[in-house]
């Protein structure tokens, strides 16, 4: 999301808004030799009243339901104009990039993974752009002739108001940098469990390497997942209302609404950050609070293990979190404030079901349950103690026979093991859906000038700007391959150039399934088990070439959802494309840097919490290294002759019920108020088992919280959601990312120290801190 950090800025070519009075919009040789029929409509006109007509409304305002709803009703098509690529947009976006990617880091090494807030990150640039554009300018210069010749560098400094393209490219950088790496993460996987330290050189040029590459296919893909009107990314869309309300009308009634807007963010955002120092630091109990665990405390030892198992959840690998509720908004976040609720209905279907089944395996004893704990994404031995993968690998990171005779092969938990079954289903229900269901949507979309006969009127105002030619996105895959290959030969992946082809070749195939499904409903399916099953079929025994296998495919997978994305946003604001190239370049190489850096701090310092199999509500990093050493062993634990077999026969099954419901769906296409082909199987299939690791008190208070956001406040009052809903959202969440920012380093210790908050009620000195039973079985 970025600009070509190489490049000087008088060099970037200037894409202003270009009149159209003479030279008319600038075409590519595909888009000219679309039918022109398909053109006749102005894409800037607005949405009329009777453009309304038999939509569902509430008093002139309508209900967003589907994407073509996005295109008109929710997203201004006008373009506002002013420059884009400046010195400002590109300081300011730096400058955040580095709480932003630090952020993202340090919850890549916690129970539950969260992003930082685009919105937080938006207003903020807001603010510092504000303040910027006050400082003196060219035109101040002019009362004072002898400083004349300092005009050029002052106007360069601060050229005037702070536009919204100018606003927006300095968002791009620092959201592009915030967006994480599995590469860095997989360095941080060889520290702690491998005791190798990949060198800075190899950090960056690997992470280049798998970001640019899935970026290099995003421009070959745009007609399928950055062009139509039904490719959203739901979760851009607070962005896009909060870009347009802070510059798209500049009257007075305007500019006090937005005031009011701009005073509800900063305010959330100090309330938040106040708050947030409570639940997170002074009274943790606010983590999880299960009134069962609470009022069970003299009950006999066996019963609050159970009870714990099921109610239990504030720590991490503790228990199911049933009618437990979180007020930490750290671990809740505006996700659930945005997301659809059609999306999160299928995720909660699939947490009920795994309620009972992931209860059932263990108690059944099912794969020797009972052996091991609970819930862990470890890997252990067959008394259940951890598995010495040091013993087993050696230093080479190949098997040693003699050895794996000796200690046998790694086990995992039902809890687990039910996990990667479910990650299989939702793999094998995603190729189904997506083919069977979008299929013609999917076949439309290559064909520009059939987008249902209405192409997105967004992507008709963006024909006046030049695009980024295909040639660009060539050679930046060209650059990617070559910084990968130069990583494979020269870093200690153990990985052969042959297997790097194939990893590059997986992601590429997968990459548009998962970028269709994302850009569609506002959220993916996991596909990195797929890859780790390539992985360790093709290297059998070789635990650190499964981890870059999988990182090379995943990241393609996960970089080219998440830039194209970025696409569609800036397709809404009307961004130059070529100044998206070179935004999202930049950013995804500054990002690179300080992931790295963020993630040598925190597994040099709190190594010992990290590689424990159950960790702790702070920290907690084992299932990237678990799956790498399990697949490598494919054939001997997954193999078909082995109790772990149904992982991946998973794919295979999971495409039976999609296949089922899209037979059904061709007779009935209703069941109640239900539209059949709504029911997103594979999101209930690959959340089935989403409970089985990590924190699991945010579920209920999740589920609140997307009542009162996509319900209630969507349908019965759509005109404070679409002001003030996403606003609210982005300044809690920044509140709270601010506060867990400066404890991570200050009392957390990550700096290596930690300074935890004296004991009292609502903090434990040990035990859970939600007062369930602390059981750890002999790990």
């Amino acid at each position: 999301m970025s600009s070509k950090a190489s490049q000087p800025l008088d060099e970037v070519p200037r894409l202003e808004h270009t009149p159209d009075d003479k030279k008319g919009p600038v075409r590519s040789a595909t888009e000219a030799s679309l039918d022109e029929k398909h053109f006749e409509v102005d894409p800037e006109k607005d949405i009329s009243s009777s453009d309304l007509a038999g939509r569902p409304n509430v008093n002139g305002e309508p209900i967003i339901s589907t994407g073509e709803d996005v295109s008109n009703f929710l997203v201004d098509v006008h373009d506002v104009g002013g420059e884009a690529l400046t010195f400002r947009s590109i300081v300011l976006g730096t400058l955040l990039s580095g709480f932003g990617a630090a952020v993202t880091q340090i919850y890549s090494f916690k129970p539950l993974t969260i992003s930082v807030s685009s919105i937080f990150l938006l207003l903020v640039i807001y603010t510092f752009g504000r303040l910027w554009q006050r400082l003196p300018t060219r035109t101040t210069l002019e009362r004072y002739p002898r400083f004349g010749r300092l005009g050029p560098v002052i106007a360069f400094i601060n050229p005037g108001p702070f536009g919204m393209k100018e606003h927006a490219v300095a968002t791009f950088i620092a959201t592009t940098a915030s967006g994480g790496s599995t590469a860095v993460y997989n360095f941080g996987v060889q520290r702690l469990f491998y005791d190798t330290n990949p060198n800075a050189v190899t950090a960056v040029l690997a992470t280049f390497s798998t970001a640019c590459f899935g970026y290099g296919l995003v421009g070959l893909l745009r007609p399928l997942v950055v062009y139509p009107a039904h490719i959203v990314f739901w979760g851009s869309l607070p962005s896009v209302t909060v870009f347009q309300a802070l510059h798209h009308d500049e009257s007075e009634k305007n500019k006090l609404r937005l005031r009011r807007q701009v005073s509800l963010f900063w305010w959330a955002v100090l309330g938040m950050a106040v708050y947030e120092v409570v639940p997170a630091y002074l009274f943790p109990l606010l983590n999880g609070f299960s009134i069962i665990c609470l009022a069970t405390q003299k009950a006999p030892v066996h019963t609050r293990s159970v009870i714990s198992y099921i109610f239990g959840g504030a720590n991490s690998n503790e228990g199911l979190g049933v009618f437990e509720f979180s007020f930490d908004w750290q671990y809740l976040g505006s996700w659930y404030m945005s997301l659809p609720l059609t999306q999160q209905v299928n995720t909660w279907a699939g947490y009920f079901i795994g309620y009972f089944v992931l209860l059932g395996l263990y108690y059944s004893n099912t794969w020797g349950a009972k052996t091991f704990p609970f819930m862990s994404s470890s890997i252990f031995d067959s008394t259940g103690k951890v598995y010495n993968q040091s013993f087993v690998f050696g230093p080479t990171f190949s098997l040693n026979e003699t050895a794996y005779a000796d200690l046998g092969q790694p086990y995992l938990t039902a809890t687990y093991v039910f996990n990667n079954m479910a990650q299989s289903w939702a793999i094998g229900g995603l190729f189904a859906h997506v083919c069977l269901f979008w299929g013609k949507d999917v076949l439309a979309a290559f064909k520009i000038s059939n987008f249902r006969g209405k192409p997105d009127r967004h992507y008709l105002a963006m024909q006046k700007y030049k695009e980024a030619p295909t040639w660009w996105y060539a050679i930046l895959l060209v650059l990617a391959f070559f910084a990968g290959l130069i990583v494979v030969f020269k870093g200690n992946t153990t990985l052969p150039w042959w297997g790097y082809l194939v990893a590059l070749a997986t992601g590429a195939i997968v990459a548009p399934f998962s970028t269709v499904l994302y850009g569609r409903m506002g959220n993916g399916i996991a596909t990195n088990q797929l890859f780790k099953m390539i992985a360790g079929a093709i290297h059998p025994g070789r635990p650190v070439a499964n981890l870059y296998f999988s990182m090379w495919s995943h990241d393609v997978v996960s970089s080219m959802v998440g830039l194209s994305g970025d696409l569609k946003l800036g397709q809404y604001l009307k961004i130059p494309p070529r100044v998206m190239f070179l935004t999202q370049v930049y950013g995804t190489i500054l990002g690179a840097i300080i992931n790295y850096v963020v993630m040598l701090v925190i597994t040099q310092n709190k190594r010992e919490i990290l590689i424990d199999p159950l960790g702790d509500n702070l920290w907690f990093s084992q299932s990237l290294n678990s799956n790498a050493v399990t697949w490598s062993l494919a054939g001997r634990v997954y193999g078909i002759h082995t109790m772990y077999r149904w992982v991946p026969l998973g794919i295979l099954l999971g495409a039976l019920p999609v296949i089922i419901q899209y037979l059904i769906s061709l007779r009935i296409k209703k069941i109640g108020p239900l539209s059949v082909d709504k029911i997103i199987l594979p999101y209930s299939m690959g959340n089935v088992a989403a409970l089985s690791v990590g924190i699991n008190s945010t579920v209920w208070s999740s589920i609140a919280l997307a009542l009162v956001s996509q319900l209630w406040l969507r349908k019965y009052h759509p005109g404070w959601f679409r002001k003030y809903n996403y606003l609210l959202g982005g300044g809690l969440d920044g509140g709270a990312q601010i506060t867990l920012f400066i404890l991570t380093f200050a009392v957390y210790g990550a700096s290596g120290v930690s300074r935890p908050f004296p004991a009292w009620w609502g903090n434990r000195a040990d035990g859970n801190i939600d007062y369930c039973y602390h059981q750890r079985k002999g790990i």
